[in-house]
């Protein structure tokens, strides 16, 4: 669709696009930097304003030559300037429009008074561009040279002009016109493609800078990034006792409900903080929080055109959020259901829990399960939750309404239906029941449900209880990192009618939060020598629990505890073991903090070392190499051999291609 959009521009350009050769770099000449081979130097002179792209200034008058060196109003359209504007729109898929335009018309066609020109405003282009780099960077286009704030714009103190004073009012007067008791963020909720979703986590952290930033931990099957947001006071490092916690939507392509909630929570949180919400401030002064809104880009492309075919009145049916939604899109492009693709360690559990010596937590990954398919969103997951000591997770997907903890997968390969319980079963309730509680209908026993009774359980269920499948996300992260994910269905229909994001936005907003801040349960602390030095995979353990956490590299930890009398015991290889007695009263609102020091002590050979893995073991990973490609850090600074998509908008108009719209190392 992208290559067809250019037809209609070029035709309204006509044969105009023969620009004439310059012997300056564009602007160059009209800044004194060069002169003109012919000797003749234009006056410069006010003029009407007609060029099609830019008639809706706030002025009528402009002046040529103008800033960049176009002599008459037919060279400013003859230009690549003046064609990026015009298709800019498309090119950016809305993304800050009509703002690109207006600021480069202003540079294109500059208002002019008593034949002057005047310049617009720098710091109207400097807040611009923060504002709308990454969307250029989305689609690999530098950032347009006449869009430089040093060279073509001016100070207040030069008598500038804004040319986004308008369009700031008219959008102030908008807002104002909103009745006082509307929340106070204003969100859209709408159906956002993948293009789009991009650009508004991008935006949303270009405008939250100070505590949040993107990153993608991998590529899905086709290519598409896996984008994640961060909420922190210091974003892209871990903080020294501060939790991480991580939000995951749209595991099933399909189940888009809880991809579209992630979004709104990004655009909430960082918005709120701004607005001083003393929450939200809090939450994320203390907390760095993760949420990856698509783990199946791939999935939803195709789930949302079955929903937009359904919505063809020449098609006979009629059931498209119903109906398609329940299978179309599910899996990733290789067919791969992500949520049965993660390693099978609850057999390896089961199979070894008896034995008094096997270690029960950080379960290494078989090797076997390298020579199986393997799917790129299921590895670039897996290294991302390895990478960063997560301390509680959940994975958003939809066809029912409920909460499902682990283990999901059955200890008896004979009953599919039964009660599985981890070592952490009463943390995991606690977790499921903060979510459920918080919800606005989930632990109402006379809501709707889609099928299922958890009637008894007030909206949660032990994952294998309610039926039992291996490779899960959630048993994944238990067995082999520190983390405790929950599982939460937000309702029968996969793929809801756009009416209805915004009243699920208003059920989940609450149990979200709730959720977030649960993490701030049961103690933390750090685990040091005795020369103050923090003991990177550190053991910390809780007596009557067979589930240890390890420390991570400055030896802090983290360990989700409901309220009661623990003994816990630190130790490491090398080192002495210490245990400390702790009460934690209901109701606490933080963490307790409990600290161990350790002193070194002499290393002898234990006859069942080979059956206890330790860290050096668990952490072996992808033994055959074969993901490396999707995470190489270089990968993306090699400028391609292939021009990017948009290059044919230029390369077929007739004009010469504008090279500095190419992105260079």
């Amino acid at each position: 669709m992208r290559a067809g959009l250019w037809f209609p521009f070029l035709s309204l350009v006509g044969s105009c696009w023969c620009a004439p050769p310059q012997t300056c770099h564009p602007g160059d000449e009209f800044l004194g930097i060069c002169s003109s081979s012919s000797g003749f130097e234009e006056k410069p002179t006010c003029t009407e304003l007609n060029l099609g792209y830019c008639n809706d200034l706030e002025y009528s008058r402009t002046i040529f030559p103008n800033i960049l060196g176009h002599r008459t109003r037919v060279d400013a359209e003859s230009g690549a300037e003046y064609l990026l504007l015009s298709v800019i729109h498309g090119l950016l898929n809305g993304e800050c429009s009509p703002e690109i335009r207006l600021v480069g018309c202003s540079v294109i066609a500059s208002p002019c008074r008593n034949d002057k020109m005047i310049k617009p405003c720098r710091s109207t282009c400097d807040a611009l561009r923060k504002d709308c780099i990454h969307a250029f960077e989305a689609i690999e286009m530098a950032w347009p040279y006449f869009l430089d704030c040093d060279r073509f714009f001016a100070s207040e103190e030069e008598g500038c002009f804004d040319p986004l004073r308008g369009l700031r009012a008219r959008q102030e007067l908008a807002l104002a016109s909103i009745h006082p008791v509307e929340p106070s963020t204003i969100i859209q909720f709408i159906y956002t493609s993948n293009a789009q979703m991009y650009s508004l986590l991008k935006r949303t952290a270009a405008k939250c800078s100070h505590i949040s930033h993107v990153y993608s931990i991998g590529r899905s099957t086709e290519g598409r990034d896996l984008l994640v947001i961060e909420f922190t006071n210091n974003p892209g490092q871990h903080e020294l006792l501060e939790p991480e916690i991580k939000l995951v939507g749209n595991m099933h392509g399909n189940e888009v409900l809880g991809r579209q909630l992630l979004i709104y929570m990004a655009q909430y949180l960082c918005s709120e903080y701004l607005l001083g919400n003393r929450r939200i401030q809090t939450l994320i002064n203390t907390t760095r929080i993760h949420i990856l809104a698509s783990m199946n880009p791939d999935g939803y492309e195709l789930a949302a055109s079955e929903v937009e075919d359904s919505n063809d009145p020449e098609l006979s049916n009629q059931e498209g959020h119903l109906l398609n939604g329940w299978t179309n899109g599910r899996t990733n492009a290789q067919s791969i259901d992500l949520n049965r693709n993660f390693p099978d360690l609850t057999s390896v559990f089961y199979r070894n829990r008896r034995s008094r010596h096997f270690r029960t937590d950080h379960i290494p990954i078989p090797d076997g399960y390298w020579f199986g398919k393997v799917a790129p969103e299921t590895y670039a997951v897996m290294k991302w939750i390895r990478s960063l000591p997560f301390v509680q997770s959940a994975s958003l997907h939809g066809g029912e309404l409920v909460i499902s903890y682990p283990f999901d997968f059955s200890r008896d390969l004979h009953e599919e239906r039964k009660f599985s319980p981890t070592p952490d079963e009463q943390a995991f309730q606690r977790l499921a029941r903060t979510y459920a509680d918080n919800h606005a209908t989930m632990s109402d026993n006379d809501t709707d449900r889609c099928g299922a009774s958890f009637h008894r359980t007030r909206g949660i269920i032990n994952g294998a209880l309610w039926y039992s499948f291996a490779g899960g996300m959630s048993d994944f992260n238990y067995l082999h990192t520190n983390c405790l994910e929950i599982t939460v269905e937000l309702g029968c229909d996969k793929f809801p009618a756009e009416q209805e994001l915004y009243p699920e936005w208003k059920r989940n907003k609450e149990a979200l939060l709730s959720f977030m801040e649960s993490v701030h349960r049961g103690v933390k602390g750090v685990v040091k020598d005795a020369d103050g030095n923090g003991i990177k995979g550190a053991t910390v353990t809780v007596r009557g629990i067979r589930k240890a956490v390890t420390t991570a590299d400055d030896g802090d930890y983290w360990r989700l505890l409901n309220a009661g009398v623990h003994i816990l015991t630190a130790t490491a290889k090398g080192y002495s073991r210490v245990s400390k007695r702790v009460y934690l009263p209901p109701n606490m609102n933080r963490a307790g903090r409990v600290d161990f020091v350790l002193t070194k002590v002499p290393v002898e050979p234990d006859i069942d070392d080979h059956l206890f893995p330790t860290v050096e073991t668990w952490d072996r990973f992808d033994p055959y190499n074969q993901f490396e490609r999707y995470n190489d850090p270089d990968a993306g600074g090699v400028e391609r051999e292939e021009k990017p998509w948009w290059w044919n908008y230029f390369a077929q108009s007739g004009i010469s291609p504008p090279h500095w719209l190419l992105r260079t190392v």
